[in-house]
């Protein structure tokens, strides 16, 4: 069983390691030199759509992209510092329930691929809505999940199209009722996944009847997903 779970956005700039990323044993290094590619063949003018933020921070980030292969690294579970890590607290977690995260949880990254919680990774930035960068991901990491007896998909809808989903993947989203009607919880739902991602973890979760177990903040299984009924 692998649980497909997302970056985040916000990322630490420490690193715990002086261990070049081109030293790593990241499988994707093919796959990113193509992207960096693409990155490189950007004009100027057109790094801040891409980045999403003003043209001196767009540089910036584009120098730190293109540049990863030498950059120094950590673990990625440290790296990623959004609300969904917050939440896992890998740092909190025992070595059982590290050994867990890293055995069973599997990152997409815009950039960087497929990457376990414990993979060494440099800071970088890279949104996968862009440079059509779902396509380019799709066949390769659809071949890598159809492999596996059973895929946990809890990423948000952008990564959700970086593969094609087979009938081994089960979908598992986030819900809340808003004027008597069931909506996604938005941003609230990215604190209670990693709460979810959490309770997998320490209680070693290994089959969907036990995944369907998890109770916090309200939320409680309704067929297709977790809903808060308060």
């Amino acid at each position: 069983m692998k649980i497909l779970i997302p970056p985040s956005e916000g990322k630490s700039s420490n690193n715990s390691t002086d261990t070049k990323f081109k030293n790593t044993d990241n499988i994707f290094f093919k796959e990113i030199r193509q992207v960096i590619k693409q990155l490189k063949e950007l004009e100027v003018s057109e790094l801040p759509k891409i980045y999403g933020t003003s043209e001196e921070k767009a540089n910036k980030i584009h120098q730190m992209n293109i540049n990863i292969f030498d950059a120094d690294c950590t673990p990625a579970y440290s790296r990623y510092t959004g609300v969904v890590y917050n939440a896992l607290g890998a740092n909190t977690l025992d070595k059982d329930a590290i050994e867990y995260c890293n055995n069973n949880f599997i990152i997409t990254s815009a950039l960087l691929g497929l990457v376990s919680p414990g993979n060494l990774i440099p800071n970088y930035k890279l949104k996968m809505n862009v440079l059509k960068l779902t396509d380019f991901w799709k066949p390769k990491f659809s071949k890598i999940f159809e492999q596996e007896d059973l895929i946990i998909d809890v990423l948000p809808q952008i990564h959700r199209k970086s593969f094609t989903a087979s009938t081994n993947t089960i979908r598992i989203d986030f819900y809340k009722y808003k004027d008597g009607k069931k909506v996604s919880a938005g941003h609230q739902g990215k604190s209670i996944k990693g709460k979810f991602l959490r309770f997998m973890a320490i209680n070693r979760i290994d089959n969907i009847i036990d995944l369907k177990k998890f109770r916090e903040d309200g939320y409680i299984w309704d067929e297709d997903g977790f809903v808060n009924e308060n």
